[in-house]
């Protein structure tokens, strides 16, 4: 079987799809031979096969095994395994993973396949398993020392169990510790055991929650002996070679020992703090001397050389100069804000007398320069490719450099000094400035620190000295004077933009950033100066500029090869970023006859609609336009914005059907609703006849959830906003726009179309009812309305659920015991419909979401309420959910199957009651008095545990004030915020209920629980 199972092994990696898809089919069913996973295994061990398949076949075991070691109950898919046959793969694998043989990736791959029979077996079943790893540690060879290790990696990460940990993590960091510092084994080895240390203190963070003192004493005995050991590591030079472009391999093992040191040193802080604490000044100097060491290397092979950055080996381990100088300059962070380096560094200002004059302020910031140098991989890319340079300057980026290290650190520098981090790093930038043969590597540095720092200033609105801002914006005449070097001008142009946000005299070179974006012969120059511009108008640029910016973007837009575009996302997403600033300065100039600015928007649409941030920013663009010009209440200033906007967006939809391009379709039905949300009453005199064909047919033939929403939302505006020119349309059949609104309705009503697709039927629906009504509607009225009840009762989606509801919500504001008695009178699928939407309706009223929706929906509950209707009464709904009371333990994967919630079962009047209690709390900006109580209980648990941060200064706090700030002012991140006008319509409803008993209320009261009860008597005093 061996032999046909390497081959249909070797046939799944074939790149042609037809003999791939029959090898995986006979895979599938060679399952279920009881030979099949002894034959994978026997394939991973022969030496006679070629080491991919041999991998192939271990995976291929560890998939098996993963699904059928131990199935859930009522797997029916189960194939059984025999008991001999687990106990040969468990003793073969962990033999082959041992072995001596230095297959890496094989033994790779049966290490993870180890761990997942551990998740099942270990300890229980496979007790031999961690001492015969623990025993081969010492006395194996390099191969079986790599293979025990990667077990243990894996056991760690995958196996083993927080109950688990306490009984075997002693001997597993002995051991680990014992080859970390065995300088005979290989650094990669030694790197290795490191990370395993790492992953225990992973489950050490997890144990510690339930198990303070026991886990820190532990951390604290076992950093005992690490620690010296980590310093040890970190200070070692690593060996002396000659000079090199490209990193020796010699290095290779150091340097992977070093950043797994680095690595776990930041973990230990994260977890154990106050562990680390006394030892913080020790590495922090010992990093800092570290880099201070590398920086001729790190120069020598990024910024003039182009060595390969992030290096990793089989085993996932990086070994390359620029990963290792990134964790020092992270941990050098951290190390800065514990408490004894900060008063230790603030000391030795104080005895300077002057931030300028203090070496390790210079110091300092003469390593953050000479890592932040652009890398000649940087410059090429960016060269190549000024998208991602833009990118990198709006930290979108996911490459985290070296040269964003140094940012942040000074940032936080910023944080901790104020102004004078700029004091500081002005004193070293302007020795860079100063005399012949200056690097213009380093200078672009010093420019780009200036600018992290300042936008971080900005961005938390702090003051960022005068006296500071006109020395850098010397510095920025001579970067854009630099005619022989591309980077340092675009960073001038940079820092220009940035400076004018904040310091009027920059605005004098807002001439020279226009003129330099179209005439410069440098593209990254060209793209840095549509970037500045922004800054320039946000620091008030004259209005006189805003025609010779739009200009000049056009211009640039003009130069380009448009089908260049469409792979340019972030130059895009530049472009509109500056464009909608520019609308921003004059609106009517926007709109004027002979302005081209909204085509320019068009013209990015079609070439990046189907980017996000595109797609976005466009729509924040007309949403803002528009929302200007309601609130000017100029109907001309609308009709101008619609005779511009209307037959592009018509020509978007004409182009996308030729294309058949849905982002291009979805875009232009995203700007038309907004258009339309925006409408003057009436609507300009033939927009109807315009706008609704074009909607009319996306609506009859799309299926693309993302398409009909918009469109939908497109129809609902123009009923709202001009029904009398909604219903006075004709079609070219003939039907009037009622009928097409119909049409459209049942349309989306259809089962055959998802939830997420028809989340605003209801809306369409809810407003042709109430401008249309009994007179226009006649017979359809009633098979309209049950048209939505019957779809109400298939929905799952919350979106459509609140959608379909509302349409019966505005009915009962003004009508409930007709909507009563209609429901009642209809039969949805066997069950009454007056019970199906009841219930649909108040399981789902505490999910709506919307100002208006919310109110709306309040209203019309407390109308169906106050009716008294016994029907109403019989309907029984879900109440509260159902807390299991269980002491049974579940394992990792059962807890991935969630059991079905239960709920108690109400009276519809009670529930309706319930939730107009929550709503009233709501709309008060209280919050229910429990969660408050567990709210106050959880930060008192804090304040008084020991987490071990204590004399660091940590991020989470600030995330933690900014929580408690919110709490503090009775905010609410979601939709349903504090309404002064609900809150004051339930209190009427709930005074007059008390004092009228109204629909039975004193009855109802008894039934409420004791914390409900108690928020309706808080209100009556």
């Amino acid at each position: 079987m061996e032999a046909r199972l390497a081959q249909v092994l070797a046939d799944t990696q074939k790149a042609q799809e037809a003999p791939r898809k029959q090898a995986e089919l006979e895979l599938l069913h060679a399952q279920r031979n009881p030979e099949y996973p002894l034959a994978l295994t026997r394939i991973g061990l022969s030496n006679q096969v070629p080491v991919e398949i041999r991998q192939a076949a271990l995976s291929v075991l560890r998939r098996f095994i993963e699904k059928n070691w131990q199935p859930e109950g009522g797997d029916v898919n189960h194939i059984p395994i025999s008991d001999e046959t687990k106990e040969y793969l468990k003793t073969t694998i962990l033999n082959l993973a041992i072995s001596p043989d230095d297959e890496r990736k094989v033994k790779v791959t049966a290490s993870l396949l180890i761990s997942k029979i551990a998740v099942a077996d270990f300890p229980d079943n496979w007790p031999n398993l961690l001492p015969t790893v623990l025993g081969i540690m010492p006395t194996g060879n390099d191969a079986q020392l790599h293979g025990a290790l990667r077990i243990l990696q894996d056991l760690v990460q995958e196996a083993i169990t927080d109950e688990q940990f306490f009984g075997l993590a002693r001997d597993i960091i002995r051991a680990c510790y014992e080859v970390a510092l065995n300088t005979n084994r290989k650094d990669q080895h030694r790197a290795l055991a490191v990370l395993v240390l790492r992953a225990c203190f992973d489950l050490m963070e997890i144990v510690k929650d339930d198990h303070k003192k026991e886990v820190k004493a532990f951390a604290d005995e076992v950093l005992a002996g690490w620690l010296p050991f980590m310093e040890q590591v970190i200070s070692s030079p690593l060996p002396e070679v000659g000079g090199a472009e490209t990193q020796p391999q010699q290095w290779y093992g150091p340097v992977a020992l070093k950043i797994q040191v680095l690595k776990t040193l930041i973990k230990i802080k994260s977890v154990f703090g106050s562990l680390l604490l006394p030892q913080s000044p020790t590495f922090f100097t010992v990093t800092w001397q570290e880099l201070k060491r590398l920086g001729p290397v790190y120069e020598a092979l990024y910024v003039t050389s182009d060595s390969q950055s992030r290096l990793e080996d089989s085993d996932g381990l990086p070994y390359s100069v620029d990963v290792l100088v990134l964790d020092e300059l992270d941990f050098l962070n951290q190390c800065m804000r514990a408490s004894p380096v900060a008063k230790s560094l603030e000391a030795e200002i104080a005895s300077h007398g002057s931030v300028y004059t203090t070496p390790w302020v210079l110091e300092l910031m003469e390593i953050l320069v000479r890592y932040g140098q652009i890398s000649q991989e940087e410059e090429g890319l960016w060269e190549f490719d000024v998208s991602l340079y833009l990118a990198e300057e709006t930290s979108v980026s996911s490459n985290y450099t070296a040269r964003t290290a140094c940012g942040d650190l000074l940032i936080k520098m910023g944080e901790w000094m104020g102004e004078n981090a700029f004091v500081g790093l002005y004193a070293y930038t302007k020795t860079l400035f100063t005399g012949d043969n200056q690097s213009w590597q380093k200078q672009e540095a010093a420019l780009f620190l200036f600018i992290s720092l300042f936008n971080d200033f900005y961005d938390c609105e702090k003051n960022i000295p005068l006296e500071m801002s006109h020395a850098w914006l010397e510095l920025v005449n001579y970067a854009i004077s630099r005619q022989d070097q591309p980077m340092l001008r675009a960073r001038g142009y940079l820092v220009a933009g940035a400076l004018a946000r904040t310091f009027e005299p920059a605005l004098g070179l807002l001439d020279n950033v226009v003129s330099a974006m179209n005439q410069d012969e440098s593209e990254l120059v060209r793209v840095a100066c549509v970037k500045a511009v922004e800054g320039f108008i946000i620091g008030g640029a004259p209005l006189q500029a805003q025609i010779p910016i739009i200009v000049a973007i056009q211009q640039f837009l003009e130069s380009k090869d448009m089908s260049d575009l469409e792979d340019a996302e972030d130059l895009l997403v530049t472009l509109l970023e500056t464009l909608r600033t520019a609308f921003k300065m004059d609106y009517r100039i926007v709109l004027s006859p002979e302005s081209k600015a909204l085509d320019l928007v068009f013209l990015v649409i079609k070439h990046g609609a189907s980017n996000l941030q595109v797609d976005g920013l466009v729509n924040d663009i007309f949403y803002e336009l528009a929302e200007r010009i309601q609130e000017i209440g100029e109907p001309a200033l609308y009709t101008a914005l619609c005779s511009k906007a209307l037959p592009s967006i018509t020509s978007t939809f004409d182009v996308a059907d030729i294309t058949q391009d849905e982002s291009l379709v979805t875009i232009a039905a995203e700007i038309l609703a907004i258009l339309l949300n925006f409408g003057v009453e009436p609507l300009p005199t033939g927009l109807v006849a315009t706008v609704l064909p074009k909607v009319n047919r996306l609506l009859m033939s799309s299926d693309e959830a993302e398409i009909l929403r918009p469109a939908a939302e497109a129809v609902k505006y123009m009923l709202q906003h001009d029904h009398q020119q909604m219903f006075n349309y004709q079609d070219e059949n003939g039907r009037s726009g009622l009928e097409v609104c119909l049409h459209i309705i049942d349309r989306l009503l259809g089962q055959n179309l998802e939830d997420n697709a028809a989340t605003e039927v209801g809306g369409v629906a809810a407003e042709l009812v109430e401008k249309a009504g009994q007179e226009r509607l006649g017979p359809f009225l009633q098979q309209l309305l049950q048209a939505v009840a019957q779809r109400l009762d298939s929905a799952q989606n919350v979106g459509l659920i609140q959608s379909l509801i509302l349409v019966f919500a505005r009915l009962s504001e003004v009508g409930a015991h007709d909507v009563v008695e209609f429901l009642s009178s209809i039969t949805i699928n066997g069950q009454n419909g007056l019970q199906v939407v009841l219930s649909k309706w108040l399981e789902n009223s505490v999910n709506f979401v919307g100002y208006e929706e919310t109110a709306r929906n309040i209203i019309a509950l407390s109308k169906v309420y106050a009716l008294n209707d016994p029907r109403v009464a019989q309907v029984q709904v879900k109440g509260q959910l159902i807390i299991p009371e269980t002491n049974r333990i579940r394992t990792r994967s059962q807890t991935k199957l969630p059991e079905p919630d239960q709920y108690t079962i109400i009276p519809a009047p009670l529930k309706i009651l319930k939730l107009l209690i929550d709503d009233l709390v709501t709309a008060s900006g209280a919050q229910p008095a429990s969660k408050v109580a567990a709210a106050a209980a959880s930060q008192f648990a804090d304040i008084d545990s020991d987490d071990g941060s204590e004399g660091w200064e940590d991020e989470l706090n600030d995330l933690v004030n900014l929580g408690t700030a919110a709490a503090a002012s009775n905010f609410d991140f979601g939709d349903r915020v504090r309404n002064d006008e609900t809150g004051e319509y339930l209190r009427e409803f709930f005074v007059k209920a008390a004092q009228e008993n109204t629909a039975n209320f004193q009855h109802w009261f008894e039934l409420l629980s004791d914390e409900e009860k108690g928020k309706l008597r808080d209100l009556a005093q």
